[in-house]
């Protein structure tokens, strides 16, 4: 393939693409040369900055990686807000191990156990190179006491990190509305999420 100087150019076709197909809309004499399969910036999707994954936007304008999203409506249609201990109880190691091969490959089989699905959304936040709250430090974090002190506190992350605390807490806002079946109140839920947005606080407990 020849590429031209920058003043010689001609606009061929757009081309998108995506983490899991890889290129899309490329012309036919191009794809013998750039490889279809994606050449992503990880094989997993655990384990590696949101930076690095494709996004997409939620309800309330949260940037946040695809992948969160897909599993969060799968958790919401198969009922997973109303399971009594959600987001508390673990799966079984090799039925999450399972559903985590097959997240890597771009798959989200169906019929999925919720508790699996659960503990997968806190698995991918306590994975994170660095914790959604590791722009803060853990005498910021536990002086704040007031909504209002949260607010503020909240501006002082990274864009990407205040997205995903935004989304972590509109899911566990949405698990206290169904208390009353899931049993899973409003400390109940902040305790088990909690420890998954920061390695800077484990290594001052």
């Amino acid at each position: 393939m020849e590429i031209g100087w920058p003043t010689n150019v001609r606009h061929i076709t757009h081309v998108t693409f995506d983490r899991f197909q890889g290129f899309l809309g490329l012309p036919v004499e191009f794809e013998v040369e750039v490889p279809s399969r994606a050449p992503s910036a990880s094989v997993s999707v655990f384990g590696v900055s949101a930076e690095s994954m494709q996004c997409s936007f939620d309800s309330k304008g949260n940037s946040v990686p695809s992948i969160l999203l897909l599993m969060q409506e799968r958790l919401y249609s198969q009922g997973g807000l109303k399971a009594e201990g959600i987001f508390r109880i673990n799966p079984e190691n090799s039925q999450e191990e399972h559903l985590r091969d097959q997240l890597n490959r771009g798959i989200l089989p169906d019929d999925i156990d919720v508790h699996c699905l659960a503990g997968l959304i806190k698995a991918w936040f306590r994975e994170l190179p660095s914790g959604v709250l590791d722009g803060l430090s853990p005498e910021q974090v536990l002086q704040c006491n007031t909504e209002e002190e949260s607010v503020e506190l909240v501006k002082q992350l990274k864009p990407t990190d205040a997205a995903l605390l935004n989304w972590a807490v509109e899911l566990m806002a949405d698990v206290v509305e169904e208390e009353e079946s899931n049993k899973m109140n409003a400390r109940n839920i902040a305790m088990v999420f909690a420890p998954n947005m920061t390695q800077v606080f484990k290594l001052h407990v």
